[in-house]
């Protein structure tokens, strides 16, 4: 059999895609992009600009962390403010290195200082050396350059973790083996309570300061929506009220501007597929389905064994009662570990699962008063059950564990 009959429908497809008539750039709706102009950010551009300006007389930056749930723009203010101090940097010929590191993407510390390493013009093979030599080269560096290094670690918290904060303490205490302070770190985050984690060392030699981003309302997302879309579509092309559900959809969760921007693509993108010359307010809702798919089997599917297991539990409980507690997950979570041979984490570590699901949006944990008995947690799931079922099963355990019920 030949292949003509699939080149031929290639063909077809790549044909209706070379001319858009939907977008005139979809890429300005990518996370990645960052806008020359960021509207309701303001304040949190210039606190951070006045903390990075001391690298531009010569001086050691102020440690700093950013904090703000995800889509609140932590991520493009910081980017926006470090091109600048670039620009300024080069400007003024005052030797400045910036080393931007997105922790869930380069998630050991091996990774990481190889990443800082090559902002330095340091190549080191991808495995093979010790994490001491690593740190050793990375002195070596700094004292020949004598730049300021500004070294910006996205979802921090995604890293330590996994590892602990050995990351965080070495690169403080680096500066205590130069001539002179020269490291600063910037540290991202969705979670407001992580410096609260770390180590007393660690904390004590942050003496860091604090960026909160807060979420924006349904008025600013639609202002940001609007300005992106001019940039990002054909003029005419999205229907009256495509902008505002957008918004609207996204102030109902945390005032999230890239689930917003999200939403706004991929109803652009389903729209295209569909041969329609308008986005119209089906597409968003169709974009919506879409991505809360895409969104819990990403996260779900990549979730260790044991979140797995308190996740199966709670499943196991809401479609038997309806509701769980937190008592009552840990009893069904031990025998489900106990069922795959594993054992079992303490109590107060599912609680902290439970926890991190929650922060994930795949569960609501919420607080109640039992009266004299105290408090516990009522947890539901806030992502559909389908898709949560439908992720888990990728893991071979959870699937047989599924299977067998």
């Amino acid at each position: 059999m030949d292949g003509s009959g699939s080149f031929d429908l290639l063909e077809e497809v790549f044909s209706r895609v070379r001319e858009s008539s939907i977008f005139r750039d979809r890429d300005k709706l990518s996370p990645d992009y960052v806008p020359s102009r960021l509207p309701f950010r303001e304040e949190q551009i210039a606190r951070l600009g006045a903390i990075l300006a001391q690298a531009l007389k010569g001086y050691k930056p102020n440690n700093a962390f950013i904090y703000g749930l995800t889509g609140t723009g932590k991520t493009a203010v910081v980017r926006y403010v470090l091109e600048r101090l670039r620009e300024k940097a080069q400007e003024i010929q005052v030797p400045v290195t910036v080393a931007y590191v997105n922790c869930r993407q380069r998630d050991t510390e091996y990774r990481v200082l190889s990443d800082v390493l090559d902002s330095l013009g340091v190549r080191v093979p991808f495995t093979g050396l010790s994490i001491a030599e690593l740190y050793r080269r990375l002195v070596r560096a700094l004292e020949r350059g004598r730049a300021r290094l500004i070294v910006v670690l996205d979802e921090i918290d995604y890293v330590l973790r996994k590892h602990g904060d050995d990351l965080l303490y070495r690169l403080l205490r680096i500066n205590g083996e130069l001539p002179e302070p020269s490291v600063s770190i910037i540290g991202i985050t969705n979670d407001l309570n992580f410096v609260d984690s770390l180590d007393p060392r660690v904390k004590s030699s942050l003496g860091e300061e604090e960026i909160v981003f807060p979420p924006y309302n349904a008025r600013q997302l639609q202002a940001i929506l609007e300005e992106r879309a001019s940039l990002a579509f054909k003029n005419g092309v999205l229907d009256e009220g495509v902008i505002g559900l957008c918004a609207a959809i996204a102030a109902r969760e945390h005032g999230d501007a890239r689930k917003a921007l999200d939403l706004l693509r991929v109803a652009g993108e389903i729209a295209e597929r569909e041969g329609s010359s308008r986005v119209t307010v089906e597409h968003v809702n169709k974009a919506r389905n879409q991505l809360e798919r895409d969104r819990v089997f990403e996260v779900v599917s990549t979730l260790p064994l044991h979140a797995k297991l308190v996740l199966l539990a709670v499943v196991k409980l809401i479609d038997a009662k309806g509701k769980a507690t937190t008592g009552e997950i840990y009893s069904v979570y031990t025998e489900l570990a106990g069922r795959v041979g594993v054992e079992a984490v303490t109590q107060r570590r599912a609680t902290d699962i439970l926890s991190e699901l929650d922060m994930l949006g795949i569960l609501s944990a919420r607080v109640v008063s039992r009266g004299r008995y105290g408090k516990t947690k009522t947890v539901t799931l806030s992502s559909s059950r389908g898709s949560i079922i439908e992720a888990l099963k990728t893991d071979d355990i959870i699937g047989r564990l599924i299977e067998e019920d």
